[in-house]
This record gives C-alpha cells, structure tokens and sequence, in this order.
C-alpha cells in the first residue's frame, strides 16, 4: 500500500521559516519523481517544487529563492524547507510522488501552511 505522510505545517509570522516533510512508503522511492503542490482558498492546486530521480529541481516563480525541495533516499523522506515566507504562502500543501507519466499519481492528505502578516 502506498502511503505518503506530510508533517511540519503550521502558523508562522511572515518572515519566517518552516519546514515540511514527507515519508513515502510502498513504492521504489529512488525511481520516483516527488513534489510539494498547494492549494490556497479558491485557488486551483499547483506546483510549488519537483525533484527527479537524479535531483534535478525545479520551483514556480513565486517561491525561487526562498524554497528548497530535497530528497533522502535513504530515510525515504522528501523535504521543503521554507524561508522568508509570504502571506500569500498560505495554503494546503501536498506532497506527491509520479511513478509512471509525468503527472503525480499518488498524493499525501495535505498539511495546513498558514502565514500571517
């Protein structure tokens, strides 16, 4: 069974740092691509970061800079880390996981980010 389990959201002022991660099970994590999507009130989902298997990044505008994606093999754990984050940060977060196609096909249950201002 595959199962994706987000934690380390939460309330932060804007300014400040958090740090969310994913533990991935029941698939080959090395030959997966992950990434951390997100959903703000009203919004449509989309993509914050993507790793490839072999840690190539990317990162939507709105994040480059102040966002990292990583990747443990070894702990099977994908990573965000957060830095000087925005109001409009606020969102759901989730992670996922593509195994075949190029569009995630498994997704964890979502971590609340919220930011104040």
């Amino acid at each position: 069974q595959v199962q994706l389990m987000e934690s380390g959201g939460g309330l932060v002022q804007a300014g400040g740092s958090l740090r969310l991660s994913c533990v991935v099970s029941g698939i080959w994590f090395n030959w997966t691509s992950k990434g951390w999507y997100r959903q703000a009130p009203g919004k449509q989902r989309e993509v914050v970061a993507t790793i490839t298997q072999d840690g190539s990044t990317n990162y939507v505008d709105s994040v480059t800079g102040r966002f990292t994606i990583s990747s443990d093999n070894a702990k099977n754990t994908v990573y965000l880390q957060m830095n000087s984050l925005k109001p409009e940060d606020t969102a759901v977060y989730y992670c996922a996981a593509t195994t075949r196609g190029s569009s995630p096909n498994y997704w964890g249950q979502g971590t609340q980010v919220t930011v104040s201002s």
